[in-house]
């Protein structure tokens, strides 16, 4: 008996609470209120003041509103503000109730935007509080405008920083600053641990306290937080030193920002533990390696040059240069600017004009020495050697602020670019001494090896539509090339030109390193100074790890192009007639430009990618059907464990043969042929033909054929896979885009029931003729959803006017 009686003292409760809203409405309506041109309103019912008076008043009776009967609670959830509706969720759910539905309306009436049809919504609540929290931190929504949103209990961003799995920061860098800003230090750090992807979208030049706020975050977010996936998006131009810094914190590297605070957190991890040698190694973790002597130098000077105003006198040309092998190589074949010089930047003696130290450095040991050239018998040192930024200055100049701050990162980026690969030591010239082996830093007035620290990197790099300059594409390649917590990396559409040999460079490096975890990789641009099944092939050779390729090049390459010096074709490492080893891809997109492409080259590929499940080939030009003959013989004898194949915009009216041999002898799960003029050539004899291969097909679930002229004739042909004596087992059809008629629908509708097989899964209808006949088309739907779960929409189709004049 206590839980009615529990129920009754709530309902007693509620009717208190009822009685005082009743008693206050009446005195508010005794008193005179204005004429109304629309004349008065209908008073409010009883139960609706009450909700509104337990609405205005949940500071005071929150726990008793969470106690309410369900019936009574389902009524108020519609009259809470945002705040308490989300702190309600779980009381509600615990008594069978839902707030998905009012999450819904209050993202209609306050977001005014229609998600995605694409995006799948499985959380209004958690889909209205991220967005929230974004419009908040822009300021593009005031939360005073409206009762639901106001409430001054709460912060806003506080109360929805824990939904927030993806930030977009756009144009100037807007939130930024707002996030570091001591007020909002716990909203920072919920986010912390809640945000995965972070996300730039449109960036502009920034100022420097903008790009310090940036630093601060990205540290926070990154280093100290679960940010895993960080995008760029449509960049045009982007300004070097805010790339630069975006690219090498979410590798994990970190240098405070001139005049910044010490970061709380980097003191609680270390604080208690003396400082070591391997300090570098330790925050990379037990699968990263550890830095390089070259690497740590750079970052050393980094934090250095920061510490003071540096004067730069002018420098001569150096004697030798820094440079890897491959990566001189590289140079070669892309060119370098003309300005574009190297040149050694000037020593902290140097450029503040006090004496060199009297010290000598110490050899690292013996072994070491021996593999470099001879230092010149001059006992001072000469400076480390850098790029110089293509700023057409030369001369002395005072490096202040965000300047010197920009130029740090150059320093970072080209200094740690003259590493030798493969363990080989480097070519300093007169500086090869114990310096940048790490044995005696401070032979060139650096501070010790712990003044730079790498920690937590993120796993998934997307840049889309963002131009790499020389100096970017040299940024990314090299920090690729230790990024072993990489997983997936896209590069889409950023002119990488001649860069591409950089970045081969790079992953081949990469690949090589312990614990690498690439495993997918897609890369798409306009134009490519490798063909695409090359380049395909000197992906899979420099990755053999890898499990998702996707490539794609739109237009032909030119081997023969005049920006490419002495018209040098690609490194002989990067190409090469030898066999491609036995790789690990699982799944290989490629989208072709014009043009014949060459078979033997994509066989090559196949027959080494054993393990292949997905193919897809978007474009695809051959010379000759039996060019295509070979593709699919080689996919039957070598990829056994092909689940999936994709054909788009392929011209297959004459390899219709080679068509039936995929069917009849490839043990397929799935087939598309997207837009393949697959029936422009003999439908009449070419149809029966595919129907009886996929009847005696019973490997096969779907099938895929939108935009192929099937036409009605072709449907009710299609029809027959599904007929009694057929051992098909297809239950995915799609037939979009294919000129079929309300009457052929509804043909194709009786014929299913006359089998009665029974419902096959999913049918695909878009974009047909379905509106010329709507009662009819209604029909043939209504009888099809007995069957199957059909996908339509209610498209025009004069738009197909032109296609249909194509087949009279």
């Amino acid at each position: 008996m206590a839980a009615p009686e529990a129920w009754r003292a709530r309902s007693c409760w509620f009717c208190e609470v009822a009685a005082a809203t009743t008693m206050e409405a009446t005195s508010r309506e005794a008193a005179p209120a204005k004429s109304s041109a629309s004349g008065p309103s209908a008073p409010p019912a009883l139960f609706e003041l009450c909700g509104r008076a337990v609405s205005a008043h949940m500071g005071v009776l929150e726990s008793g509103v969470w106690a309410l009967p369900g019936p009574i609670l389902q009524s108020i959830l519609p009259l809470l503000n945002i705040y308490y509706l989300e702190r309600i969720e779980e009381t509600a759910l615990k008594k069978g109730l839902s707030t998905q539905a009012i999450w819904r309306r209050l993202w209609d009436e306050l977001m005014k935007t229609r998600p995605s049809s694409l995006e799948s919504v499985t959380c209004w609540r958690a889909k209205f509080m991220e967005a929230f929290f974004s419009h908040v931190l822009r300021g593009t929504i005031d939360v005073s405008s409206d009762k639901r949103l106001c409430d001054q209990r709460f912060s806003p961003l506080l109360h929805s920083s824990r939904h927030v799995r993806q930030l977009t920061i756009c144009n100037m860098l807007q939130g930024a600053t707002e996030l570091v800003a001591e007020p909002n230090r716990r909203v920072l750090e919920t986010l912390a641990s809640s945000l995965h992807t972070l996300k730039f979208r449109h960036l502009l030049f920034s100022d420097v306290a903008a790009q310090q706020s940036l630093r601060q975050l990205l540290h926070q977010l990154i280093h100290h937080g679960a940010v895993s996936q960080v995008s760029l998006y449509s960049w045009p131009v982007p300004e070097s030193a805010l790339f630069i810094l975006i690219l090498t914190m979410s590798a994990g590297f970190w240098q405070p920002g001139p005049g910044s605070l010490p970061c709380r957190l980097c003191g609680e991890a270390s604080r208690g533990r003396a400082p070591s040698r391997d300090e570098g190694s330790l925050l990379l973790g037990s699968r990263r390696p550890r830095r390089d002597a070259a690497e740590r130098c750079a970052a050393a000077l980094m934090a250095t040059r920061r510490k003071s105003e540096v004067k730069q006198v002018p420098r001569a040309l150096p004697t030798s240069r820094v440079t890897r092998r491959s990566t001189q190589e590289s140079l070669t074949i892309g060119g370098t600017d003309s300005k574009r010089e190297l040149y050694p930047p000037a020593t902290s003696y140097e450029a503040s004009g006090t004496k060199q130290p009297s010290s000598a450095p110490t050899a690292a040991s013996s072994s070491t020495s021996s593999k470099r050239a001879p230092a010149s018998s001059v006992s001072q040192p000469k400076p480390l050697k850098r790029f110089k930024r293509a700023t057409g200055k030369k001369g002395p100049r005072t490096r202040q602020g965000s300047g010197a701050e920009s130029e740090d990162l150059y320093d970072f980026v080209f200094i740690v670019a003259g590493e030798k690969e493969d363990g080989e030591e480097m070519e300093i010239g007169e500086v090869a001494c114990g310096a940048l082996d790490g044995s005696d830093p401070s032979c060139l007035g650096l501070p010790a090896l712990e003044a730079s620290q790498r920690f937590r990197s993120i796993s998934t790099l997307e840049l889309f539509t963002v131009p790499l300059s020389t100096e970017a594409a040299l940024t990314l390649c090299h920090l690729l090339s230790s990024w072993v917590s990489l997983e997936s990396l896209t590069l889409s559409y950023n002119g990488l030109g001649s860069n591409i040999f950089r970045l081969l460079d790079s992953l081949r490096v990469l690949s090589g390193q312990a614990g690498c975890r690439l495993r997918a990789l897609h890369l798409s641009d306009l134009f490519s100074p490798l063909p695409i099944l090359e380049l395909t092939r000197a992906i899979v050779r420099a990755l053999p790890l890898l499990r998702v390729l996707s490539i794609r090049v739109d237009h032909p390459s030119q081997r023969d192009n005049p920006a490419v010096p002495e018209n040098a074709g690609p490194p002989g490492h990067i190409i090469g007639d030898e066999e491609i080893p036995e790789n690990c891809l699982e799944q290989l997109e490629m989208g072709f430009p014009r043009g014949a492409q060459p078979a033997p080259l994509l066989c090559s590929v196949l027959k080494a990618s054993g393990s292949l499940q997905q193919l897809s080939l978007d474009s695809a030009t051959f010379a000759s059907p039996q060019d295509f003959g070979l593709v699919l013989q080689t996919l039957k004898e070598y990829n056994l464990s092909l689940k999936r194949l994709s054909f788009h915009d392929m011209n297959l009216a004459d390899c219709q043969s080679e068509v039936l041999f995929l069917l009849k002898n490839l043990t397929l799960q799935e087939i598309t042929f997207s837009f393949c003029r697959l029936f422009e050539k003999r439908p009449a004899q070419f149809l029966p033909e595919m129907v009886a291969a996929m009847k005696g097909n019973s490997t096969l679930k779907g099938l895929r054929l939108p935009g192929n002229r099937l036409g009605n004739a072709g449907l009710l042909a299609l029809a027959d896979v599904f007929s009694e004596d057929s051992s098909s087992s297809l239950c995915q059809l799609d037939i979009s885009s294919n000129c079929i008629k309300p009457d052929g629908l509804l043909e194709f509708a009786k014929r299913l029931e006359r089998w009665g097989r029974g419902a096959f899964g999913h049918l695909r209808l878009f974009q047909n003729w379905l509106d010329q006949d709507a009662v009819t088309a209604r029909e043939a739907i209504r009888r099809l959803r007995a069957t199957c779960h059909v996908v339509s929409d209610s498209w025009d189709s004069t738009q197909a006017f032109a296609d249909y004049v194509s087949t009279m």
